[in-house]
């Protein structure tokens, strides 16, 4: 579902950015994307959703390469970044429907989706009201909501479980999973390593840049706990100089 290959992106006049990351998170597979503020998480999850361009190497979803046909590669993602930009002057429920029409869903699959997602998330009541009257986590809960409007084939995140309480993000996994089992796939960062090894079938570990490790939930463990794992690869002094 996707597969980046060699990817590779500095911001200019800086060595920060991603160093040759080449991952693949296939059709049913949850991956988790750890590490340390400022290690590249972000810049990564913007280069795959076509929002960062980048200097070398590929980006494919679905089959599609990103650099080629980016219209028709950005129709099977989802992106939800750390802090949603949402248009406060419209209602919840014109965001979504302004959101709908981009992607082509018809007023019978929104309406569905939209009564589903938003129940689940206890949103309903707010729909009317202007987004500038939200709290973050009700932001967050239309961010998402509007994410799977489209039923996206992969979905990206960036520390999606911020912001949201409990029930919320109980919700949020649930939903994430199903995107799995219909034949998705997620993506998603996060500092939350419990939930990470709860949830995912995959991990990839990034620091200063580069790609520490990524597999399988279960080889990546080898029987250990993953902060364990991820604070042990921290400390590996023979990485520190490979940016």
């Amino acid at each position: 579902m996707l597969t980046t290959e060699h990817l590779t992106k500095h911001y200019k006049g800086t060595e920060k950015g991603i160093t040759d990351i080449s991952l693949t998170v296939g059709s049913g597979e949850i991956c988790a994307f750890i590490g340390h503020n400022g290690a590249g998480k972000t810049t990564l999850l913007k280069c795959i959703s076509g929002i960062h361009g980048y200097d070398s190497g590929k980006v494919t979803v679905n089959g599609i390469d990103m650099a080629s046909d980016p219209i028709g590669c950005k129709r099977s993602i989802a992106y939800i970044p750390d802090d949603p930009q949402l248009y406060e002057y419209l209602t919840g429920i014109q965001y979504l429907d302004f959101i709908a029409d981009i992607f082509g869903v018809s007023s019978a699959d929104r309406s569905l989706r939209v009564r589903e997602y938003a129940d689940a998330f206890e949103l309903t009541p707010s729909l009317g009201d202007l987004i500038s009257g939200y709290s973050h986590g009700m932001k967050q809960k239309l961010a998402v909501i509007s994410a799977l409007i489209h039923e996206p084939q992969l979905l990206i995140l960036d520390e999606p479980f911020v912001g949201l309480d409990p029930k919320a993000a109980s919700v949020l996994k649930k939903l994430m999973r199903s995107v799995a089992e219909r034949g998705g796939a997620v993506f998603f960062s996060t500092h939350v390593l419990e939930v990470a090894e709860k949830l995912c079938d995959k991990v990839a570990m990034i620091k200063q840049g580069r790609l520490l490790a990524s597999g399988s939930m279960s080889d990546i463990l080898g029987g250990g706990s993953l902060e364990d794992v991820f604070m042990e690869a921290l400390d590996d002094k023979t990485d520190d100089n490979a940016h």
